[in-house]
């Protein structure tokens, strides 16, 4: 194949553009008296500093052949401070550091036919790039690409890789959000990182952070105090003033730049709830509406992070497929099964019942558990109705970085439930019409931590390891601050050292085992779920639980008519299944999976084994008494 240049660009407003004659600078700062290009040496330090002009919008520009493609560049403000790009595409060294101009056609894609996948087909693998390989790099990554492929997944969701301070860190504390981070392999590796994935048919999207700044290395208040609203609080300080156009011009044509020079298949979108947006269109709605007007003829998908349970961004057109948002990131499924695996009940983890499976069935036929209801934990109602969404407007887990590494010492669910619950979980999550989602080492039963990890030093190192520590003080195990200090320092590269993936253990027999009932599951989704996704009708899910035992049935209605039956008993001791929910011959249709291997025989026989789960495909229903 001839290598092509197919990466899409357009002009931005903001970030250097190439000319004829060198590049356009641009800079928006309304209220900076003076504004200078500031051009380094080839050490990349300022040598000379040229004056910038400003017009009537606030953005300041200079046109100059002075500075090449691969040359080091910056801004010097009027109290002498010299600043870094805020849409620097490369980092001449860390986030403190002068920019470096990057030439956005010079990458030659070798998969320019590329087009992404059906949302349907999607099975993410949401991985850490500084910690899924012995380097840690996106090169590792493509290392291990083959691997990937060979489990069934079908997308690589990567965490954060804005630049920003430190080589480690989860990557949400980005300042330069147009960079590729410099310790991964910057923007180069990245995209052949990319490249490498299309041609193996894998997709890839990128997880971005819309809601905020990270805390070292954000100059924009320092030239654009416009920039934020001071007087808005987020959890992480000012709210970005996106009634500003420029300022909502950074973000979205930022999602673009993903999208469309390096050719990311989509973007998750990070806690949008904390987006402080005050103008009528909220900017995730603008921003899904210029992603799919931008690239009509290729499967670019968005999804988002929300614990508010609204739905007005994942609705679906009358042809069945999303308007904006193709799939929510679904908590409340994350955490009805976790409770009920770990029995834990703490925190926002009292809101889900032990002993009340409906929440967890609820949440597999309509979405989500929370829908206008009553959360005791945030003392208010939670929640929009969702059951008219099909199944795949929601993306499942049990886990991923977030409910693993915002525990005190980052454990896995594998080391906090039994065997053959966490099984039963995995082939729930991996079998049912949502779009399931597994977190690295995952599909091997990986008992290695993912811990909070930063890089930051001095005084923000001090507070960032105190503000861990105190976060947990509301937890029974951490009342006493002598147990608080067992609680792994962010900071330490030992805590980073603890968290990367140990591929060694592939070479164990328990391993291997998980890592082939994980295939086979993913190898089930591909050949009998998937083709029954695209085009589901409203209502599509009903459920029945049992008021005596942790068990439960639900039923799917999917295309062409075909209902996906799951059958689940999460107890210890067998359910013997009530006359009133049996409709039909149970062993009718066809078998999809059963675990333990002799469920089927017994589901037949009217009881449900102890730590089971048996999913059937049939014409019709197979149960009845079925509540919705």
């Amino acid at each position: 194949m001839t290598a092509m240049n197919d990466g899409f660009t357009f002009d931005t407003a903001w970030g250097p553009k190439l000319t004829g004659e060198g590049a356009e600078f641009r800079l928006w700062a309304p209220s900076a008296p003076s504004l200078e290009l500031a051009i380094g040496d080839a050490g990349g330090k300022p040598v000379d500093f040229l004056p910038m002009e400003k017009d009537d919008a606030g953005w300041w520009r200079l046109s100059t052949g002075r500075v090449g493609v691969g040359g080091a560049y910056g801004f010097r403000l009027d109290n002498g401070m010299v600043v870094p790009d805020p849409a620097s595409r490369r980092q001449f060294g860390d986030v403190h550091s002068l920019s470096i101009l990057t030439d956005p056609k010079s990458y030659r894609w070798t998969t320019p036919e590329w087009n992404g996948r059906p949302w349907e087909e999607t099975v993410f693998y949401e991985l850490h790039t500084g910690t899924f390989s012995d380097d840690g790099t996106f090169a590792g990554i493509e290392g291990k690409l083959d691997f990937l492929k060979s489990v069934g997944v079908t997308t690589i969701e990567i965490l954060p890789v804005a630049q920003f301070m430190g080589r480690r860190g989860w990557g949400y504390d980005g300042v330069l959000l147009y960079c590729a981070h410099e310790a991964y392999g910057g923007d180069e590796g990245l995209k052949r990182l990319i490249d490498a994935a299309h041609s193996r048919g894998l997709s890839v999207f990128l997880d971005v952070v819309y809601n905020h700044f990270g805390p070292d290395g954000n100059y924009i208040g320092a030239y654009a105090p416009e920039f934020f609203h001071e007087e808005i609080s987020t959890p992480w300080g000012p709210a970005i003033a996106y009634d500003e156009e420029p300022v909502r011009q950074f973000m979205i044509e930022n999602a673009l730049y993903w999208l469309g020079e390096f050719r990311f298949d989509g973007l998750r979108l990070d806690a949008i709830d904390s987006i402080k947006d005050t103008t009528e269109t909220p900017l995730v709605e603008e921003l899904a509406r210029a992603v799919r007007k931008t690239f009509p003829g290729r499967h670019v998908h968005l999804t988002s992070e929300d614990d508010r349970n609204i739905v007005w961004h994942i609705e679906r057109g009358d042809n069945g497929q999303p308007k904006l948002i193709s799939g929510e990131w679904n908590d409340d499924f994350h955490h009805t099964i976790h409770v009920l695996a770990t029995h834990e009940k703490e925190a926002y983890y009292a809101d889900y019942t032990r002993k009340s499976v409906s929440q967890l069935a609820k949440s597999l036929a309509t979405g989500f558990v929370y829908q206008d209801d009553f959360s005791p934990v945030r003392d208010k109602k939670i929640g929009h109705a969702s059951d008219e969404l099909p199944p795949t407007a929601f993306v499942n887990f049990i886990q991923n970085h977030d409910q693993i590494g915002n525990r005190a010492f980052g454990e896995r669910l594998t080391d906090l439930a039994s065997r053959r619950i966490v099984e039963c979980a995995q082939a729930i999550l991996l079998l049912s019409p949502q779009i399931p989602l597994l977190f690295m080492g995952e599909e091997w039963g990986e008992t290695h931590p993912f811990c909070f990890f930063t890089d930051f030093h001095g005084e923000l190192g001090d507070a960032v390891r105190e503000g861990r520590r105190a976060e947990f003080a509301k937890f029974t195990a951490f009342h006493a601050a002598d147990t608080r200090e067992l609680i792994p320092d962010p900071n330490s590269p030992t805590t980073f050292a603890a968290s990367k993936l140990d591929w060694s253990v592939l070479e164990r027999p328990n391993r291997r085992v998980r890592l082939e009932q994980v295939k086979r599951l993913l190898k089930i989704r591909h050949e009998k779920i998937v083709p029954l996704l695209k085009h589901i009708p409203k209502r599509s899910g009903s459920y029945y639980t049992s008021p005596e035992t942790l068990a439960f049935a639900v039923a799917w209605t999917l295309q062409d008519g075909k209902v996906l039956h799951l059958f689940a008993n999460l107890s210890d001791d067998p359910w013997p299944m009530p006359n009133a929910l049996t409709k039909a011959d149970l062993t009718s249709g066809e078998l999809v999976h059963s675990y333990p291997s002799d469920a089927d025989e017994m589901l037949a026989t009217g009881t449900l084994p102890a730590s089971s789960v048996v999913f059937r495909l049939s014409d019709q229903f197979l149960i009845s008494g079925v509540a919705s």
